[in-house]
């Protein structure tokens, strides 16, 4: 169960994310952080006592917010393609709109050498969440002659995450949105159609 942040905490909590999304952990301090919520670096400490707690706390809540929104998913459309389909629009409409352009834990990853374990044990969690739900999907998919893959579930999960995060990557890279849809979506197509 996750403890309540007060209004502040939450203030704070988001423009973290923010930050992590644009940089990652290494790109902003203490002192970016007061300056973009108006308030000392010592209140914010009074929130959050290091840097490491708050971005573990930040990460914490996005998988959180990730593991029921694919749960949500699945619940609402329960239908393999379909939610794959979905969770793949989540992240182009994402991405379009500029508001969450990149995963945050597909930015910490790229600093795991880095990074503090508290962090790391969370994006290691969340990646594991994440291709869990999609190994499901995927198993889900085949048993329901939608999906043909090349291997496991698991292997095949994890093939599609490399191909979503590093989709994010493209079109960040080209600056363009549209790039997101055009690396993912036949990476889709080649999953439903037989070897």
């Amino acid at each position: 169960m996750t403890v309540e942040l007060s209004p502040k905490a939450a203030e704070i909590v988001a423009h973290t994310r923010s930050l992590l999304v644009s940089g990652g952990y290494n790109s902003f301090s203490y002192a970016d952080l007061a300056e973009r919520v108006s308030i000392t670096k010592a209140s914010i400490h009074h929130h959050f006592p290091s840097k490491a707690v708050l971005v573990q706390r930040v990460v914490s809540l996005y998988r959180e917010e990730a593991r029921n929104g694919l749960a949500g998913l699945v619940q609402k459309i329960d239908n393999p393609v379909a939610e794959l389909n979905a969770y793949a629009d989540y992240w182009a409409g994402c991405i379009r709109s500029g508001e969450h352009p990149f995963c945050i834990c597909a930015m910490l990853a790229t600093e795991m050498p880095t990074i503090p374990e508290e962090v790391a044990i969370e994006v290691r969690g969340h990646f594991h969440d994440l291709g869990a739900w999609l190994a499901s999907v995927l198993k889900r998919g085949v048993a329901a002659g939608q999906f043909h893959l090349p291997g496991s579930p698991a292997a095949s999960a994890r093939a599609f995450m490399a191909v979503v995060h590093g989709a994010m990557l493209v079109a960040r890279a080209v600056d363009d949105p549209k790039a997101f849809a055009a690396v993912v979506q036949p990476a889709i197509v080649k999953l439903t159609q037989p070897a």
